[in-house]
Order: structure tokens, then C-alpha cells, then sequence
């Protein structure tokens, strides 16, 4: 039967690719990859990340492994990031919420899942500058973040395609699935639309790894709640819950944060979805090292509670509730250099002044006294605990509303610079329930039998927040999961 495959997965982003590339390796002969999008836009969300993938090593021996030419001396410290710090900070991310088996799978398979990517061809290289300080001359990689894909997203699907490619797996593009083919108890196969054709492509077993649903303004307003319809998409148009809702009619099992989602400070007058060429630069990511105003000229969160990895993911939710949806991260000469290479890019909502009086007449949209104001109150509140960016350094603010808890350096040194932000979102929490095996379950928790799915369509890992990197990796950890058993079905 021409359309009859062992497995087809839906998706061409990092779980879907990685799905396919396992089956593979598990035996299944005849794969099928299909993807809603055209073959310039394909690679979902993985295409718009940095390609930074969160994983428990041991060291540089570890990453040597993954990196055969990585350097070492002793002007490096690579650190290290146990399985159990990666579950700690799981943990203290979801407020406890994260689910312990699902947890448990991803933290303890995401070196050997990075590992097994590596040999496959996907070249890593550490990211220095934004993971890295030279700290006492020596370069210290922090927070558990240390290895992208050289190249970020772009580099990611291109590579991960060229290897699935070489494995003479078939991908079929402008193929959007519609409903899944369910016969018997049974999902057998996809029923897609195609040159606005409607056909069925029968399959032994289905991987679903085609995102959540932030594209979707309906769904982002239904489940997450007044005022995400007018949230920016970090990534890409395609992903308007499709998966999840064909899953639903056959019966899947809802699971985890519905109501949460991945959402960063994004640039103020980015696009209703994310541009190819700009692609992750709309994000605006830098705010510890200033302070955030809203259209009050007040602050609204504690930039300094933890690293950067552990609150950028919750924050662009909290614009979500200010006046008018914006704020203006504040920054002054001494930190500029310190910001990623996003704030460099033209199209940044900026402004530039030599004295913080005429800065605030700049911030489109905000009380400047009141900012002016918010401002001097915070600079006289810094004690003199010496500043470093590597470690919760506890140089922080008394007295104030919302106190900053670490890296508070007074904006004094001109030129002032700031960006203006709103709300961007990544990508959803809530998704599917699913096995040890990657299987979909029902709602009496029974697996559906020949239904697997992966990447941002699982629930249960995040809740609230998520820690800096592992979205990918579980994205890779859980595909490989599904690939695998669905090629054994």
C-alpha cells in the first residue's frame, strides 16, 4: 500500500526529528515525517531557540565526549551539573509541581540523549559570553547552561534534517494533519490535508510532536486567560494546538499547566510572530544587570531573584499584567557591554541619553517622574557588597517596594540606555499524559494503543517556569522515548 508506513511522526522540530531518527535505530524501515509548514518555515520552534540544551556531566571529560576537540586548561572551569542538581533545579522551577517520573526520565537520560545526538552528527560548541564570565582570569561557565548547537536553532533543524535525510526517511512539507485515523481502539494513521486534498496515511503507530498551542490567540486566551491574545510569538505561526486537539478526540488524557506557559520579555514593537531573519533576537533577556519599569515608572519584579536561566521564562508573563502591556528595561554605560547581542540588533525598541532626566522624557508611554523618581530611590537603596555575575552575589537593595535580591549596580554612568518590552510567548505547558514509553494515555490512564507523542505536546514536566535549556533537551529526550517504542509497536 503506497501510503503505509511503520511510523509517521508530525512535526520537523528537535522532538519530532529526534522521534524519527530513534525509530530508526529501533528498526522501524519506513518512516514518514510530515510537516503543516513550508519547507522555508519548517522546524517549529526549535528553529527560533539558541540551541542551548540543558544536561547533567561530570566535567570536562563529559563534554569532551560530546565536543572531541573541546580545549581544556586551566584558564577554563567547565564546572560540572549532576543529574541530581538537574532535578533540584526542576524542582525549585515548578515549585515542587513537576512530575517525578516524567522528571526523573529527562534529567537521567539527557546526557546519553545529548550524547547520542552528538555522534549522530550534531555539532555542540560552549556557550561562552552568555554562559561564561572571566572571573579572576580564569572563564567560568555557570548556571548548568554550558553547550549550544554551533550555529544555534537554524544550524539545529538544518543538521538534524540533513541526518534524518541520510537515513532515508521520507519528509513530506505543506502536509497539514487534520485527525487522526482511529479504527479498532486503535490510532493507525493520520488523515492530512494536502494541495487542499484530504487523504489518510496508515501507520503501525503515530508520534504527535507538532507544539502546543501558542500560536492560537482562541487557546492562548481560553486556557491562559484574559490578555494573552495580544502576547507576541516568539516562534513559529504553525503551532496552533492541532496535535492536541485531534489527540483529545480520540480520547487522550489533558495533563500538567494549562493555564502556564514559557513567556519572555520580548521586544516591544516585535511582530504578532516572530521574523526568519530576526528569529530569537525579539527576546530581551539582559534584565539583571538593569531594573524594569512598567507605564507607572514602577518596578514589578526582583531582576536579581535568581540567575537569568531560572526567572526569564515567568517574567514576560508579569508584563502581561502591567499598564498597557510594556515596560523599559533601564541600563547605563557600566553593564551595556554585558548584554546579549540581541539589544544590538536595529530593529530594538531603544533610546540613548546622557543624563537619566532626559532619559525618562524618551520611555514612550511611562510616568517620567514618576520613573525619574523610581529610579534615584532605587540607586540610594544598593549596599557595597562587591558585584559578580557569576554567583548570586547578594549585592542588593534594602528598603524598597520590591527589593533586587543580587547584581544591583547603581544606574549612575552615562549614556543611559533603554529597551522597551512586552510579553513574548515561547511556548505552552499543558499537554498530553503520557508513559515511561512515550505512549498516550486515555482518560482512564490506558495507553492508546499505536499514539506516542513528544516535545512541547507532553504535560507535566513544567509548571510556572522552566529551567534555561531544557526545553530542548526534553524536546530530544522524550522524542527519542517515543521513536523508540513507537518502532517496536
Amino acid at each position: 500500500m503506497k501510503n503505509f508506513y511503520d511510523v509517521v511522526v508530525v512535526g520537523t522540530g528537535n522532538a519530532a526529528l529526534s522521534a524519527a531518527l530513534s525509530a530508526s535505530d529501533n528498526g522501524a524501515k519506513k518512516i514518514l515525517v510530515i510537516e503543516k509548514a513550508s519547507k522555508k518555515e519548517r522546524g517549529g520552534n526549535s528553529r527560533y531557540t539558541n540551541g542551548a540544551f540543558r544536561f547533567a556531566y561530570k566535567g570536562y571529560s563529559d563534554l569532551k565526549k560530546i565536543i572531541p576537540t573541546l580545549k581544556n586548561s586551566n584558564s577554563i572551569d567547565y564546572g560540572k551539573y549532576t543529574t541530581a542538581d538537574f532535578m533540584k533545579d526542576m524542582q525549585k522551577v515548578t515549585n515542587g509541581k513537576t512530575d517525578k517520573n516524567l522528571s526523573k526520565i529527562l534529567t537521567g537520560n539527557s546526557f546519553e540523549t545529548i550524547h547520542w545526538l552528538s555522534k549522530k552528527g550534531l555539532k555542540f560548541t560552549p556557550i561562552e559570553g552568555r554562559q561564561s564570565f572571566v572571573v579572576d582570569g580564569k572563564m567560568k561557565y555557570w548556571g548548568g547552561l554550558t553547550l549550544e548547537v554551533d550555529g544555534q536553532g537554524e544550524t539545529l533543524v538544518d543538521s538534524l534534517l540533513k541526518i534524518v535525510e541520510k537515513h532515508k526517511i521520507k519528509i513530506q512539507y505543506e502536509t497539514a494533519a487534520v485527525d487522526l485515523v482511529y479504527e479498532k481502539n486503535s490510532v493507525s494513521g493520520v488523515e492530512v490535508m494536502n494541495k487542499n486534498k484530504v487523504e489518510k496515511i496508515y501507520a503501525k503507530s503515530v508520534v504527535l510532536a507538532c507544539g502546543g498551542f501558542e500560536s492560537n490567540p482562541e487557546m492562548r486566551t481560553r486556557y491562559l486567560g484574559p490578555g494573552w491574545d495580544m502576547a507576541k510569538v516568539r516562534g513559529t505561526k504553525h503551532n496552533t494546538g492541532d496535535g492536541l486537539n485531534m489527540a483529545f478526540k480520540v480520547g487522550a488524557s489533558a495533563f500538567g499547566n494549562w493555564s502556564g506557559c514559557h513567556a519572555v520579555f520580548h521586544d516591544l514593537n516585535g511582530p504578532e510572530y516572530s521574523d526568519l531573519k530576526i528569529s530569537n533576537k525579539y527576546r530581551k533577556i539582559s534584565y539583571p544587570w538593569g531594573i524594569v519599569l512598567n507605564a507607572d515608572g514602577e518596578r514589578f519584579v526582583d531582576e536579581g531573584e535568581d540567575f537569568r536561566n531560572f526567572t526569564y521564562a515567568k517574567f514576560g508573563k508579569e508584563v502581561i499584567k502591567q499598564p498597557n502591556q510594556l515596560a523599559w528595561q533601564i541600563f547605563d554605560k557600566k553593564v551595556r557591554p554585558m548584554l546579549y547581542s540581541e539589544y544590538d540588533v536595529k530593529s530594538a525598541t531603544m533610546v540613548k541619553a546622557n543624563t537619566l532626566e532626559e532619559l525618562v522624557k524618551k520611555l514612550t508611554g511611562v510616568n517620567s517622574q514618576k520613573a525619574l523618581d523610581t529610579i534615584k530611590e532605587y540607586n540610594n537603596s544598593i549596599n557595597d557588597v562587591k558585584f559578580n555575575p557569576t554567583i548570586k552575589d547578594g549585592k542588593s537593595t534594602t528598603g524598597l517596594k520590591i527589593n533586587k535580591t543580587n547584581w544591583a549596580n547603581k544606574i549612575d554612568t552615562a549614556p543611559f540606555y533603554a529597551y522597551g518590552v512586552t510579553c513574548g510567548i515561547t511556548f505552552t505547558f499543558g499537554g498530553l499524559r503520557i508513559n515511561n514509553k512515550g505512549q498516550v494515555l486515555n482518560k482512564v490512564m490506558k495507553p492508546i494503543k499505536g499514539l506516542y507523542a513528544a516535545g512541547e505536546m507532553v504535560g507535566g514536566i513544567f509548571y510556572f517556569n522552566y529551567p534555561g535549556g531544557s526545553g530542548l533537551t526534553s524536546g530530544a529526550v522524550f522524542g527519542k522515548l517515543a521513536g523508540k517504542f513507537a518502532a517496536k509497536h
